[in-house]
């Protein structure tokens, strides 16, 4: 694989892959955010070093040292890694778009703490205008259009925000308000609503991925054309933490970079990480290095534990 940069970040690939799909929408949280708070009015940015040390062109956005899932994903399916929404003027390429957004998550009162982000309902209000404004320009008719979205790949990675910057805040409504079990079916309920339109928190996590499992298979189901995968990389992780030199780890409780809070939050700006970012499960305070982020994109594009009832391989058969 060859990267080309341009003024200003933007990047062109060309990718050896296969094309499976025609584009690849990204929507989500500082898992998958690729630039887009870069614009926005926040505290929450990662546009800095030591963010990007190993990723071409260096700190780009991204929270960690180098690829995330998406951009592992995106070369899988053969595809120019998914630029962030807000950096463009005017759409160029039909071959994605990177709508996610740090800190922000399902509900629209998350995230709001540090600044502006981009909850889920705005990324979908962002992609419905994309849809409408803008891909017409780039397809001579509605049918061309229509069979492109039918066959691109979308990704989604949200809700552990809604836990860590809401529900578990201190003195959080959310929580005197709702049960764990009920603020977990706020969530999902939330979700596939959304989805019609386009330790402590790891158990309470579970409980949200419990039932988006089922809410997911539902949507299959009801929404005819659609096609619906769970990344359910809980297992892989716990597995990474529990047996690292199995993943080629060594280090499972510490940040390559140095952070603010003693070791707990983002990367202090401009101190040089660690020297062996592959071998750290954890990149800063709260985001994996690109090491684990590839193994898990391996996993959900070929294997058979990850990504369930199907991997991503076998869903661009479809």
């Amino acid at each position: 694989m060859e990267y080309r940069f341009t003024a200003g970040g933007k990047n062109r690939r060309v990718n050896s892959n296969p094309q499976l799909a025609p584009a690849f929408y990204v929507f989500g949280d500082s898992l998958l955010d690729s630039g887009n708070n870069n614009l926005l009015p926040t505290l929450a940015r990662a546009n800095f070093k030591p963010y990007g040390v190993d990723f071409p062109g260096g700190a780009t956005g991204r929270f960690t040292n180098g690829r995330t899932v998406a951009d592992f994903l995106a070369e899988f399916l053969g595809l120019p890694l998914s630029p962030p929404y807000l950096s463009f003027r005017r759409l160029e390429t039909s071959t994605g778009l990177n709508y996610a957004s740090s800190t922000c998550g399902i509900l629209p009162e998350t995230g709001t703490s540090a600044g502006k982000c981009l909850n889920l309902d705005e990324q979908i209000d962002l992609f419905e205008k994309t849809v409408r404004e803008d891909l017409p320009k780039l397809f001579k008719n509605t049918e061309g259009l229509l069979e492109y979205l039918s066959k691109s790949i979308f990704l989604i990675a949200t809700g552990s925000n809604d836990y860590s910057g809401n529900y578990l805040q201190p003195n959080s409504y959310s929580s005197r308000l709702y049960s764990p079990l009920s603020f977990a079916q706020l969530l999902t309920q939330s979700l596939s609503q959304k989805l019609e339109c386009v330790e402590e928190i790891n158990n309470l996590v579970s409980l949200f991925n419990d039932q988006l499992a089922t809410v997911l298979s539902k949507l299959t189901s009801t929404l005819p054309g659609s096609a619906f995968i769970l990344g359910h990389d809980y297992g892989l992780t716990y597995d990474a933490i529990r047996n690292p030199s199995t993943y080629g780890l060594t280090d499972t409780s510490d940040p390559c970079c140095t952070t603010w809070l003693n070791g707990t939050s983002a990367c202090i700006p401009e101190i040089a990480p660690c020297a062996n970012p592959n071998e750290h499960f954890f990149w800063d305070g709260f985001h994996p290095t690109e090491a684990v982020y590839s193994v898990i994109a391996s996993q959900c594009f070929n294997g058979d534990s990850v990504c369930i009832p199907t991997n991503l391989k076998m869903l661009t058969q479809i």
